[in-house]
């Protein structure tokens, strides 16, 4: 599979594009900033602005799948994820998986985990960005074979070991009441889903 990787330069893309990489997938990356990459064999580096359509469509023609790990700490992410939907379509690509946000997942029944009062302040507009994101493809993407991967609430560096729980629109945690899962292992769970298709038009989630 030829694989379209939109933001791989940034902290969880660049572990989704090792991940494709290591388990041999032509990938092209699609970033803003191209230097900030390394080539590499099966990598082709591209130069892209998600929330132009027009031009991302045309780079996104002729692969099998698209991921995004595009990010914006502003209201640029509800623009650009709506522009990567839009483009997705338009370059005849049924496939699409996009790094979404763990503030979108219940807590308690209707209750999201960014309407929980101790959500963190500083990550609340980002984490509102996602949820108006996942709405939007829960409403308009039907024809899409879309998935919205939200991680655990907490994302860090961390070690790839390739053991974690996969699921639904719960946040999950652990025995100690934590949520938690590092940038590689989440890479490996999105790569797994590309390889599995079990979370067609379906926002899943992954912690320890």
């Amino acid at each position: 599979m030829n694989i379209a990787l939109i933001g791989a330069s940034g902290f969880i893309g660049s572990e989704i594009l090792n991940e494709l990489l290591s388990r041999g997938y032509k990938v092209t990356a699609i970033v803003r900033n191209p230097e900030k990459i390394k080539p590499r064999e099966n990598l082709i580096i591209k130069k892209g602005d998600a929330e132009d359509t027009k031009a991302l469509t045309e780079l996104l023609k002729g692969h099998s799948a698209v991921l995004s790990a595009y990010h914006t700490g502003s209201d640029k992410a509800v623009i650009g994820g709506k522009s990567i939907v839009e483009a997705t379509r338009r370059a005849g690509i049924k496939r699409l998986i996009v790094v979404g946000g763990a503030g979108t997942l219940d807590v308690a029944p209707g209750k999201n985990l960014v309407d929980s009062p101790e959500f963190p302040a500083a990550w609340k507009d980002i984490a509102l960005a996602a949820r108006e994101l996942f709405y939007f493809m829960r409403d308009k993407g039907n024809d899409l074979d879309w998935g919205f991967m939200s991680p655990a609430a907490m994302i860090e560096p961390g070690p790839r070991t390739g053991k974690f729980r996969v699921g639904a629109d719960s946040v999950i945690f652990d025995d100690k009441g934590q949520s938690k899962i590092t940038a590689a292992d989440y890479a490996v769970a999105m790569v797994n889903e590309l390889e599995k298709n079990q979370f067609i038009q379906k926002r899943f989630t992954v912690a320890y």
